[in-house]
């Protein structure tokens, strides 16, 4: 419709795309960047979440959605300096696991917002969540549910594993795959009036 500004998600996970809905903000379309996910040799947990962020959102953005505001996400979970992997099978699901009982860890997400005009608006929110420490039984319990599937670092904290958190110090959203607050801040700062892309 001329004269509305389109506000578009680029993103593979219906986890952004509910996060979004939680506060009122529906995309007006939803699309998958093809970029390459790998770590680059060296690169570490915050460069690496920031970086894709940005490559998804450059991605999406191109020249069908130049004139839209394009919203981009990645997050990393990471063990140290190591950044752990989306668990694909379940040898490495319960190796994140075993990794992570226990001890704190982080997870970093980035946040990308390319606005109409060109600019590009990024921030990084670190989340420190404490694991219990887990037993085999614990681990072969959690992957029979298959909830692990696709999760960096082998857990979703909204579904079953939310029983393994101790403790978590940062934005809880921001581990399930968005930060909320920090991306609504960057949504009204770049003029995206609250309301606008809600149902």
């Amino acid at each position: 419709m001329p004269g509305q500004v389109r506000f578009v998600l680029a993103s593979a996970s219906p986890r952004r795309r509910d996060l979004l809905a939680q506060i009122g903000r529906v995309p007006d379309a939803v699309i998958e960047p093809d970029i390459d996910e790998s770590a680059r040799p060296g690169e570490l947990p915050a460069a690496h979440a920031a970086r894709l962020a940005r490559e998804k959102c450059e991605s999406v953005a191109g020249k069908e959605n130049a004139e839209a505001f394009v919203l981009a996400a990645d997050t990393v979970v990471a063990c140290g300096r190591r950044i752990l992997p989306k668990a694909e099978d379940e040898a490495t699901a319960r190796h994140c696991l075993a990794l992570l009982s226990g001890r704190r860890h982080r997870v970093v997400g980035g946040i990308c917002l390319r606005a109409p005009d060109g600019t590009r608006h990024e921030r990084l929110v670190t989340t420190t969540v404490s694991f219990a420490r887990l037993g085999a039984a614990d681990i072969d319990s959690y992957l029979a549910s298959g909830e692990w599937q696709g999760k960096a670092g082998g857990y979703a904290i909204q579904g079953r594993a939310a029983v393994f958190v101790r403790a978590i110090s940062g934005s809880y959203s921001n581990v399930v795959g968005l930060s909320l607050h920090e991306t609504e801040k960057l949504l009204r700062g770049c003029g995206l009036a609250a309301g606008v892309g809600a149902p």
